[in-house]
């Protein structure tokens, strides 16, 4: 039996961040066993890991964060050294018509987690205080701090303030993960990142989205008139900046992490329109054609923009592609991976996997 220095549960990790957060341990770090926890919602889909599932150092878990017997018996079965936390409802949209599945799996089950780490890691150390080995990964999200006018960046230090049941849900997390911080001396980290895009991303979000429909002459939807402001961060950088902080950053500190790229929606759409043109062999201004302005949606931030300073000068990260070159990247992924995104879109991947882990 192979004896690992650590034994990582990743939550979330057949999702979009987290499959990639997965995917780079595993391969990066055989010494360390990766338990991968995930509910497989809609958007957790296990083709996502298919390079890997059969690493001696990879092991999977289909279970809910939210049923708090399900994450005690596996701190306690699997002797759960460390967290990353990625496991979230995180669809804006969805948290408009369903808040309450969002306080349900981003609070509930987080201090689920909380709690889990706090009394197993305390039962478990030798000084009846909370080991060094131990680290309680939180990852979040920039929509926290709300919305910025024209100018300005969101830091470390940028006042909560939440627009949607989703960025709400998000904050209340972050504010619990600091009072087991400060009430118990969980030894935790948390960052706040800004948007994520790349392979492997739920084709309900904006740039899989408009891919998919641009490829088959539909209408490609853009909220208000496009001048909502995103700062886009490539998927792998973004894991490659969770590695970083998880073996660099001390305990008990917040990192931002961003691309350094602010798009205007439509401008974004624009671009994507033009390499898609491209990649199709498609007359320019094909694919603009199919922009369509919809209503906007309630609560929608204008600008989000992140200060990554901190992490660059501390720890060393920094991204490492500019946005034209990951959305060229993302865009032949998704071309190329056409399969995956009906299988997806289908739900013929939950039927599947439904039936593979009943029961066990």
């Amino acid at each position: 039996m192979a004896q690992y220095t650590k034994t990582i549960l990743i939550t979330g990790g057949a999702g979009f961040i987290g499959s990639h957060v997965v995917r780079l341990f595993v391969k990066k770090y055989p010494q360390y066993k990766i338990i991968n926890l995930d509910k497989l919602t809609y958007a957790g889909n296990l083709e996502n890991l298919k390079d890997i599932e059969e690493s001696p150092n990879y092991e999977f878990v289909k279970g809910d964060i939210v049923d708090a017997e399900v994450v005690q018996s596996l701190f306690q079965n699997c002797n759960i050294q460390a967290v990353i936390h990625l496991a979230a409802e995180s669809h804006v949209d969805r948290s408009i018509t369903n808040p309450m599945e969002f306080v349900m799996t981003n609070v509930i089950g987080t201090v689920n987690l909380l709690n889990a780490a706090r009394h197993f890691w305390k039962d478990n150390s030798n000084n009846d205080s909370l080991t060094e080995r131990n680290l309680f990964y939180h990852v979040s999200t920039d929509e926290v701090y709300g919305t910025l006018g024209e100018n300005g960046l969101f830091t470390e230090d940028t006042p909560y303030d939440p627009h949607s049941p989703y960025s709400a849900s998000k904050a209340s997390s972050d504010h619990m993960v600091r009072s087991y911080h400060d009430t118990y001396k969980l030894p935790v980290v948390i960052s706040n990142c800004s948007n994520n895009y790349g392979s492997y991303q739920f084709p309900e979000k904006l740039i899989p989205l408009a891919i998919h429909n641009i490829r088959h002459n539909r209408d490609v939807p853009v909220y208000g008139k496009g001048e909502n402001i995103r700062d886009w961060l490539f998927v792998e950088d973004h894991a490659t900046a969770i590695d970083t902080i998880f073996h660099k950053a001390k305990t008990g500190t917040t990192y931002n992490i961003g691309g350094h790229n602010e798009w205007k929606n439509i401008d974004l759409i624009q671009t994507l329109c033009g390499i898609m043109d491209k990649k199709l062999n498609r007359p320019e201004g094909t694919s603009a054609k199919l922009i369509t302005f919809v209503k906007d949606r309630a609560g929608h931030d204008l600008r989000y923009a992140i200060d990554s300073s901190k992490i660059q000068q501390e720890l060393g990260w920094a991204p490492s592609l500019k946005f034209e070159q990951g959305l060229e990247k993302t865009v032949d992924w998704y071309l190329s991976h056409e399969d995956w995104v009906n299988h997806l879109t289908s739900g013929e991947y939950l039927h599947y996997y439904e039936q593979q882990y009943t029961h066990r």
